[in-house]
């Protein structure tokens, strides 16, 4: 069962890598979190606008930072380290079928060693969730943010799409579980 499952992962990781090569440079920017400081100042301000007492603020802000604490110790700590899923940029039988990007100085993007599951999935999803149920109107729109992210980790071919999958997951899972130990203190 669990080669059907790699094996459906692996094909539809090629059918997305190397799918759309004129949106690497978009692709590449969208992995970057300095890439979205608008979108980072935008929730300060919606924070701000909502919350009025400094506590209110403050627990908003731990349970940003305690999401992705979490979300980061759980997909980089424990489950890269324990799966050891070589990443399809490391994979020596994908060399000749995968797209990487190529950055300004010539050299190829590959990301770290193992890839299960997607880091920026689970954080950028555990934010999602998080945020996106403390303020009114975002939750939609913070999740289209995080497929945006996974998506990209894919198109760079530095990650499968069931990382990327699981990655959501966790980060949906922990950003909840962070979501209802702040809400009741709000």
């Amino acid at each position: 069962m669990l080669e059907l499952l790699s094996g459906l992962d692996e094909s539809l990781f090629h059918a997305i890598n190397g799918a759309w090569p004129s949106g690497d440079t978009m692709m590449w920017w969208a992995s970057k979190p300095l890439a979205w400081a608008p979108l980072y100042v935008l929730l300060i301000i919606a924070v701000l606008k909502k919350y009025k007492s400094r506590a209110s603020r403050l627990l908003v802000l731990a349970g940003v930072g305690i999401t992705v604490g979490l979300c980061d110790l759980v997909s980089a700590r424990v489950l890269k380290p324990t799966a050891e899923r070589l990443r399809p940029s490391h994979r020596v039988e994908f060399v000749d079928s995968i797209h990487l990007y190529e950055r300004a100085d010539g050299t190829v993007y590959k990301g770290g060693k193992y890839s299960f599951v997607s880091s920026h999935a689970a954080n950028h999803m555990g934010v999602a969730i998080f945020l996106g149920a403390v303020l009114s109107g975002w939750l939609w729109w913070l999740v289209l943010w995080a497929v945006v992210i996974g998506y990209s980790r894919i198109h760079l071919g530095v990650h499968f799409p069931g990382d990327v999958i699981c990655g959501w997951i966790v980060g949906a899972g922990l950003g909840a579980v962070v979501l209802n130990v702040i809400r009741r203190r709000l």
